[in-house]
């Protein structure tokens, strides 16, 4: 008798990608994906602000000053009339752009000096991270009231740069950390052993595997500048031409009793805006850990 013996051949399961795994932990939290609406909101918000803000928001109507939110103006208006709806939708494509240019700017120095402090090792690193030290002890909100001062310029260019210039110590350190344990891996010696350069090694082998983190303190920092530009526009350092919402609060919190929607409205769009960055910033910061 003749056993027929059949093998089965079982292909082996392809392994779920790195990326994948990250999503599927980002999208199991509901706060993150409500942080993910925000962000997705605002931004289309700022994009299709002409087409959705119901009038214009430099239109002044002396008719309609201080009124309060009704049929005809959804959240009221203001001292000279316009209307607020409008400015906020306005004022998200200010916050955002603010936000944008001074988290690449930041980003830029902190990568750069802490790709260098990291790889370098030694006395390139001891100056570099005693001098981000120093930088990190001086209160950001006063440092840029001085250098605002000292440029005698108001305008969103001088508070993208000063916001940049001032909050990259954070990034440095986050680079840093991860420069010194991924240079000590075996692929970074092979990369010395066939001569590579220093530059290759830093900008070709090891920040590639830096991004997660870089992404994480850049939604987090995001967030953070949105807050200083509305902390500086409510201070009057401030682009007086900006619709911004830090001025509509500036100019709302004196009439706060008569007029209370036209600093309470604002602050919740800040309120909103900056909580969606951070909610999705500590998402992915638990994502893309790769210890999980």
């Amino acid at each position: 008798m003749v056993m027929k013996i059949t093998e089965t051949v079982t292909e082996p399961k392809k392994g779920v990608s790195y990326i994948m795994k990250a999503w599927k932990r980002f999208r199991r939290n509901p706060t993150v994906i409500f942080g993910l609406i925000i962000i997705i909101v605002i931004i289309l918000t700022a994009i299709f602000a002409p087409f959705i803000a119901p009038y214009d928001p430099t239109e002044m109507n002396y008719e309609k000053v201080y009124s309060p939110p009704g049929s005809e103006h959804l959240l009221g208006t203001d001292e000279l009339g316009r209307d607020l709806l409008s400015r906020i939708i306005f004022g998200a494509r200010t916050s955002l752009t603010v936000g944008v240019v001074s988290v690449f700017i930041l980003t830029f120095i902190g990568v750069f000096v802490g790709a260098i402090a990291g790889y370098m090792g030694g006395w390139v690193d001891d100056l570099l991270m005693r001098f981000t030290e120093i930088v990190m002890t001086i209160p950001s909100l006063f440092l840029l009231i001085v250098m605002i001062s000292i440029f005698k310029v108001k305008g969103l260019h001088i508070i993208m740069m000063t916001i940049g210039l001032i909050s990259w110590p954070q990034m440095a350190r986050v680079v840093r950390s991860e420069v010194l344990t991924i240079k000590e891996r075996n692929y970074i010696e092979a990369a010395k052993s066939i001569g590579s350069s220093t530059f290759s090694i830093i900008f070709r082998e090891i920040l590639p595997n830096t991004i997660a983190p870089i992404i994480v303190m850049m939604t987090l920092r995001l967030a953070n500048a949105i807050i200083i530009e509305s902390s500086l526009s409510f201070l009057g350092l401030g682009d007086p031409t900006a619709i911004t919402w830090g001025t509509m609060l500036s100019k709302g919190h004196v009439v706060i009793r008569s007029g209370w929607w036209i600093a309470t409205f604002p602050g919740i769009a800040i309120l909103f805006t900056t909580m969606g960055f951070n909610l999705v910033g500590d998402g992915l910061r638990d994502a893309l850990d790769v210890r999980m």
